[in-house]
């Protein structure tokens, strides 16, 4: 009877949209095949004796002397271990093809990868309890809502906000945590046009069970109207301040479009600092790595208060080599703390 519920449901793990998915469907499908040539026997030979051996069946023949037999102690190690040995060695090379870190090696089992075409960019950003996209190529962001062409490689870059997440599209690759202070990547494709569920997979709250978006597959001239749908939808900006006030904890988010995204947001975002007067953690790791608390760090303290770029050149090198600097009373003042960017932070 349940299986009579069950005839109007899609499975989409098995039947996905995504060549990703559709991979790691077989491999389901493999590992399920290899498992069932031990379990179906068992099962199988279980309901034999209980019925066989039964104590009201006269004919069956009862030996209470018998201990040991070495042709059943091959064939219940051997074939077991034989099972053991090509399931490890299916899912160490399929785990290691479906790295979500690798780039694509192909677009279908039919069609190659073509290497002059880029992939689609897209970063994500888990929220209390909402998904965030942003397209730092088309310079647009969405909440609760992504697209991406049919065909073409997408590569999602996923951080979260507040607690760890896990960002999940059946219907086109395997699930991904996403974690605060953290970039994790999937690489995939879609091979068809649809309209497809994500979620979070991952228990992060109360509005966990609400935290839902859609997916569409596109062809490229429907992807070009969906942006221009998106900038045309709406009048806000992705500012530092619309940010904060969007990663406020709600549930059942409507789908919403900012037309603009404010310059340097996904390294903030990443970095836990878009909050205005926050140190990003990429700072207060090299402030960390270049003396900290310690007595190093108090002497550059003033240095620490300007830098505002873990990758800026000159900073760095005066930090490591303060023989350089000029003699006076402030040895290791640099001319990045008179940088504008200070008054940003």
């Amino acid at each position: 009877m349940l299986l009579a519920f069950l005839t109007g449901c899609e499975l989409v793990v098995l039947e996905p949209a995504g060549d990703i998915a559709a991979q790691q469907g077989k491999l389901i499908i493999y590992a399920t095949v290899l498992m069932l040539i031990v379990i179906v026997p068992v099962m199988a030979l279980t309901a034999f004796f209980a019925f066989h051996y039964r104590a009201s069946n006269g004919k069956s023949s009862y030996a209470p002397e018998w201990s040991h037999s070495v042709s059943l102690e091959i064939v219940v190690w051997t074939l077991p271990l034989a099972i053991i040995i090509c399931l490890a060695g299916l899912t160490w090379v399929a785990t290691h093809r479906l790295e979500p870190y690798n780039d694509l090696s192909r677009i279908s089992a039919t069609q190659p990868i073509d290497p002059t075409v880029q992939p689609l960019t897209i970063q994500v950003v888990a929220l209390d309890w909402k998904w965030l996209f942003i397209y730092p190529e088309q310079g647009i962001a969405t909440v609760n809502e992504v697209a991406a062409v049919v065909n073409r490689p997408i590569e999602f870059k996923l951080t979260s906000d507040t607690v760890m997440n896990s960002f999940y599209i059946p219907a086109l690759a395997g699930q991904i945590y996403a974690m605060p202070g953290m970039e994790t990547e999937l690489n995939a494709v879609i091979n068809r046009a649809g309209d497809f569920e994500g979620f979070s997979a991952n228990y992060s709250g109360n509005g966990f069970s609400k935290m839902r978006f859609r997916f569409h597959g596109m062809d490229e001239a429907g992807f070009e109207d969906w942006v221009q749908q998106v900038r045309d939808g709406s009048e806000t900006s992705l500012s530092r301040e619309n940010y904060v006030a969007l990663a406020q904890p709600t549930t059942g988010n409507p789908v919403s479009y900012y037309n603009g995204v404010a310059d340097d947001l996904w390294r903030r975002a990443l970095n836990l600092c878009v909050t205005p007067g926050v140190l990003c953690m990429d700072d207060m790791m090299m402030v960390d790595a270049l003396g900290g608390g310690g007595l190093l760090g108090l002497m550059n303290r003033e240095i620490f208060a300007g830098i505002c770029a873990a990758d800026d050149a000159l900073t760095l090198y005066q930090l490591l080599h303060p023989d350089t600097l000029p003699e006076g009373p402030q040895p290791l003042a640099s001319p990045v703390v008179q940088s504008p960017l200070l008054e940003t932070r």
